[in-house]
């Protein structure tokens, strides 16, 4: 059973509109001051709850959900010069324009003051039309005719941030001056195909908090013809994991903590806690036993073995094994203003997107055939990235799981690097691990899939860790 499917959606909505765009409410955010919320409402025709005689409540109160093609075919007028997409342009109209209310007008005593909240008051939807919006179906179309699984990311990354600041908001509308971040990402993980000519909705809400960060869980659906089961409508799982800091200091802040209130609440915070706890175990845990070291290093003599053979002995290495260092490809780019978040730094969402891409092209080019997306591992945002940064995404196939010869696993590792010539310095600013396999027609076909090799001890580390990090995720699942 979908998780969010038996319970009452709060939401925002956006109606579709022709001309002036006119918002059943506005939202507004302001970075490094104060921020508050200022509600409108209006009845039209061209709103559909008007058309019924219900008028539109608060944004934490209304069960419509966000329409994903309501921001297409308007001009742009919010933030000129930032981040636009379909669904971020609807997510940051709900959050509305940045400086609208000045700071010096709010009270400022009511900012520190925490409280506590249900999942309930932060959950939110988004609605993809695709079934009868062409325009918006050919925004996530791929050359497959399937959906842009990057364009998708993305768009998981801006709901997950809307939803973060909804649970940061008091009852009264306002909150304090906080930079709300992605830390990471965990298993997000794909259940079925999406397709890109059936609607589509993501569906989610905070699910755990702690002193300072908070964990979202978004649930993508679509209903599967054929089939009345609720439960095979989820298509895919995310956990993203936020983090509050002060707007004016940089130091981690406090945020509103929550009350699960349903048994499948109670859950879901259980299940939260536990990642948490295993997390911080992992960061703790810098010592291994003797018994323990020993077995590790045999593990990565063996992966280096066939290693040493095409290093010492080419032309007796195995034809159907490649070298990692043999599976690379990158890119670089400039990170324009155009980029940026509301917080004028380059959007989470965006940089997923550019490393799925990236992902997805080094498994094609490995594979032979177009790949086919089968989960996120993990995604770590270790250090922002600015407008003006000059960032390089490197990506290799760190491994591949060749046990089911119809269906191969290939294992794609992206780092982003941010470079600063003029210091000459690279820094690492974001890990990626996906998951792809390939297509049945093209295994059908006489595809063979080589196995990956790595030549050092650093990248037979890296293997290993990941290989480790996902075991323990099937452990637990």
């Amino acid at each position: 059973m979908p998780r969010f499917l038996n319970e009452p959606i709060i939401s925002f909505h956006l109606s579709k509109l022709s001309t002036q765009p006119k918002l059943p409410f506005k939202i507004s955010f302001r970075d490094r001051i104060p921020c508050y919320f200022t509600q409108t409402r209006y009845f039209s025709s061209e709103n559909p709850n008007a058309q019924n005689g219900i008028p539109i409540s608060s944004p934490l109160e209304t069960s419509n959900p966000i329409d994903a093609g309501s921001s297409i075919r308007k001009p742009i007028s919010l933030w000129p010069g930032m981040y636009h997409s379909p669904v971020t342009n609807a997510l940051w109209e709900a959050r509305s324009s940045i400086f609208e209310k000045p700071a010096d007008s709010l009270d400022g005593t009511s900012h520190s003051e925490l409280i506590t909240k249900t999942p309930s008051k932060s959950r939110t939807s988004i609605l993809y039309n695709f079934s009868s919006d062409y325009i918006l179906r050919e925004q996530y179309r791929n050359p497959w005719n399937e959906v842009r699984m990057g364009k998708l990311v993305e768009d998981l990354d801006a709901l997950a941030g809307t939803i973060s600041y909804k649970h940061c908001c008091n009852e009264d509308g306002t909150t304090r001056p906080l930079l709300l971040v992605t830390a990471s990402v965990d298993r997000m993980v794909l259940k079925k195909p999406i397709r890109v000519d059936a609607d589509l909705k993501i569906v989610g809400a905070v699910t755990w908090v702690g002193r300072s960060s908070m964990e979202i869980q978004l649930e993508v659906i679509q209903s599967t013809e054929g089939t009345s089961d609720p439960s095979d409508s989820l298509a895919l799982m995310a956990n993203f994991t936020f983090v509050a800091r002060d707007s004016n200091t940089g130091k981690s802040a406090p945020v509103n903590q929550i009350s699960p209130e349903t048994l499948q609440e109670k859950l879901f915070w259980e299940e939260a806690e536990e990642r948490n706890k295993t997390r911080k175990k992992k960061r703790t845990e810098n010592k291994k036993d003797t018994k323990s070291e020993n077995r590790y290093m045999e593990r990565l003599n063996a992966l280096l073995a066939e290693g040493r053979v095409f290093c010492d002995m080419p032309a007796l290495a195995d034809r159907d094994s490649i070298l990692i260092q043999d599976t690379c490809h990158q890119n670089s780019l400039i990170c324009q203003p155009q980029q940026r978040n509301i917080h004028g730094r380059i959007f989470g969402g965006f940089l997923m997107r550019k490393a799925f891409e990236l992902a997805f092209s080094n498994a094609y080019a490995f594979a032979g055939a177009a790949p086919r997306f089968v989960e996120v591992d993990h995604v770590d945002f270790f250090k922002p990235v600015d407008v003006g940064n000059f960032l390089r995404l490197k990506s290799c196939i760190l491994y591949t799981e060749l046990e089911d010869p119809a269906k191969p696993v290939i294992n794609v590792e992206v780092v982003a690097h941010v470079t600063r010539p003029e210091l000459r310095s690279s820094e690492v600013s974001n890990k990626f691990y996906l998951t792809f396999t390939v297509r049945p027609e093209a295994m059908r076909d006489g595809l063979r899939i080589r196995n990956v090799v790595p030549a050092t001890e650093e990248e037979a580390r890296r293997v290993l860790e990941r290989m480790d990090a996902e075991n323990s995720q099937i452990s637990k699942s």
